[in-house]
């Protein structure tokens, strides 16, 4: 069901690739609220992604962009106010990548080179984005920039690895720049700390069906899906949120706030029972 939110309203979404995407989710529901908007990602991702497809069905312009290039995002920048007519109203940032985690290397044995990659794109790259934006001046006053984050910035969850450490940067990045942006021109800048969700890249990291099955046993009302996702951002992009910024905005389905559930003591004791018997 559409109220349009987001009538009127321009923005850019940086990461989606395909359907599988938390960032294609929210550019479903932010064209069904009215908005218009560019798709951007790096030239790799649009040749093997299906960005020209999502931008078929929105109305949308895919403009090529390296995010931890800040040539790139200029450029970006100008064609998205020369497209639409002006000053944008949101952004969405969902971008992020480790080599380490696919290369299956632990937290303990890193290799440095990745571990610099993995910060740059994954967390340095948002403040390029909010930067280059700031200089051109090319968000309205009262715009909101969203960022996707995950738990991991706040606790350790295995495999995660050199990402939680991105993750948290990223969301201290939102605050710097948040109280920055908000005092000079009422620009809101928050994170929003997500379920695991069963996208294209989440996917690939080994025992990430053990750590879904694990976060919806926690969680009091389930992990969130991409399309919950999309609804919660929506309503960060529209003007009924204009007093909220700086903020890590936890959308998991209270897992964050969990210690241990029922269903995972249950599972727990039962798995134990069998360690036992064996």
């Amino acid at each position: 069901m559409s109220y349009n939110l987001l009538k009127g309203k321009k923005g850019i979404i940086f990461g989606a690739l395909n359907d599988k995407s938390i960032a294609w989710k929210i550019a479903e529901r932010a064209h069904e609220e009215g908005a218009r908007f560019v798709l951007s990602n790096t030239p790799v991702a649009i040749r093997f992604g299906e960005l020209d497809k999502l931008a078929e069905a929105t109305g949308s312009t895919v403009i090529e962009a390296d995010a931890t290039s800040m040539k790139d995002l200029n450029i970006l920048f100008e064609k998205s106010m020369e497209l639409m007519g002006g000053k944008i109203d949101f952004i969405l940032h969902s971008i992020g990548m480790s080599m380490n985690v696919r290369k299956g290397k632990t937290y303990d044995d890193l290799d440095y080179e990745y571990l610099k990659k993995t910060i740059d794109i994954s967390a340095i790259s948002f403040h390029k984005v909010l930067q280059t934006a700031r200089k051109l001046d090319a968000i309205n006053e009262w715009g909101s920039v969203v960022a996707l984050s995950y738990v991991a910035a706040q606790r350790t969850l295995y495999r995660y690895n050199d990402m939680a450490d991105a993750k948290a940067m990223l969301e201290s990045i939102a605050r710097s720049f948040g109280y920055i942006y908000g005092r000079d021109k009422k620009i809101r800048v928050n994170t929003v700390s997500q379920s695991p969700t069963p996208t294209t890249a989440g996917s690939a990291v080994a025992g990430f069906d053990g750590l879904i099955d694990f976060t919806e046993r926690m969680s009091p009302l389930g992990n969130a899906t991409a399309e919950e996702c999309a609804d919660y951002c929506i309503t960060l992009f529209s003007d009924l949120t204009k007093k909220v910024t700086m903020q890590n905005l936890f959308h998991d389905g209270g897992f964050s706030s969990m210690g241990m559930s029922l269903r995972a003591m249950n599972m727990y004791n039962k798995s134990l029972e069998m360690t036992i018997e064996d």
